[in-house]
């Protein structure tokens, strides 16, 4: 009986390992629908303190703009790190940091915010009607833009090595 029970055991993790998906990286920069050197597209929006902005008439400024999901881990690890490592330290009238709540109305933004208290611009997405003119998938998406308004930077999510590049090209633009 234990013979049986174990080859049932043997066979059914080796059934497991034939149909288990094989891990792959994913090309993050296949569902970029800007690209780095292009102008940003126009959008408006509204924050959660009723501030209502057209991105072209933040040209002068520096804008790093985040696409996020209240749902998603990685997001939130990301977000106060970015409230930490750069809201905080490069806050000026030069620079703003733009957080939009993808598929997210205004309520939920709202809400999140009253629990996490981040002092950078957030509002909603709802539709992802923004984030559809820069990408097709994925979140946290993060998108720096020159005073001038051109894509200068574009990543999915916030790891050590692409925080440095984010950072070094921040300071090029703002100091």
């Amino acid at each position: 009986m234990l013979n049986k029970l174990l080859m049932l055991l043997l066979l059914a993790v080796m059934s497991g390992r034939v149909f288990a998906q094989e891990t792959k990286t994913i090309d993050y920069q296949s569902f970029d629908i800007t690209q780095v050197g292009q102008s940003v597209p126009d959008f408006s929006f509204i924050t959660i303190d009723g501030k209502k902005y057209q991105l072209s008439e933040l040209r002068g400024r520096t804008v790093l703009l985040v696409f996020f999901a209240t749902w998603c881990s990685p997001c939130m690890r990301e977000l106060p790190l970015l409230e930490k490592e750069i809201w905080e330290k490069y806050r000026s009238e030069n620079f703003m940091v733009v957080a939009l709540g993808r598929d997210h109305s205004m309520e939920e933004i709202k809400e999140f915010n009253a629990k996490k208290g981040f002092t950078f611009e957030l509002g909603p997405d709802p539709g992802h009607e923004i984030y559809g003119k820069f990408f097709k998938q994925y979140i946290p998406r993060n998108v720096l833009v020159d005073k001038n308004g051109i894509i200068i930077y574009q990543r999915q999510g916030y790891e050590e090595k692409d925080a440095a590049e984010l950072i070094e090209l921040i300071e090029k633009e703002i100091l």
